[in-house]
């Protein structure tokens, strides 16, 4: 038997156990920043695109589609039984932007129209459905008609609800004329769309 004591075995001991414990939470540390690093990255940056932008303030509208894509709406274009679609020059990124233009003879636009959006007759409303999301259009004798379960919306007195499910009615968008143009007059008046 040895006279030595059993001290500097269990210092050793002692020693490899701190050593073991501080080496595995240093482990355990980088993992858990490895994996936050990693998570972050996962994560959709945010990148501003002017064409997704909502409508704003001296916006020109565009025609939507058709032979004049692209081309500025003017009050010409316009008549009461068929809606121009248009959306703002260079936000034709965003379907929340497309609207439905209408032209009547200022004395047949009732309240709820707001009359202070309109200008010389012309109205601008989503075109957006605010039932389903879809895209209004003409149908029969309706000028701003939904095919998702037959949403029907009366132009002459702020797009209401005459018929179909929409919860409420298409929101208006204010415009104005200026230079023979149709320009936004700000934002929509209500929320777009389905909320």
């Amino acid at each position: 038997m040895s006279d030595e004591p059993d001290r500097p075995e269990s210092d050793s001991g002692l020693d490899r156990r701190r050593f073991l414990g501080g080496a595995l939470l240093a482990t355990g540390v980088a993992a858990g920043l490895s994996l936050f690093s990693v998570v972050g990255t996962l994560r959709p940056r945010e990148v501003f695109d002017p064409a997704r932008e909502p409508p704003a303030d001296g916006d020109p509208l565009v025609f939507a589609a058709g032979p004049n894509d692209g081309a500025i709406v003017t009050p010409a274009d316009l008549g009461p039984e068929t809606p121009v679609l248009a959306f703002p020059q260079g936000k034709t990124g965003n379907r929340n932007n497309l609207v439905a233009l209408l032209r009547f003879d200022p004395g047949e636009l009732v309240a709820p129209t707001d009359p202070r959006a309109t200008a010389q007759g012309v109205v601008a409303y989503s075109a957006v459905c605010t039932h389903l999301g879809c895209i209004v259009g003409r149908h029969r004798d309706h000028p701003l008609f939904s095919p998702c379960h037959a949403g029907i919306f009366d132009p002459r007195a702020g797009a209401r609800v005459i018929g179909g499910p929409p919860p409420r009615p298409l929101p208006q968008l204010p415009i104005r004329i200026e230079g023979g143009r149709i320009v936004c007059a700000g934002g929509f008046l209500s929320p777009v769309g389905v909320v």
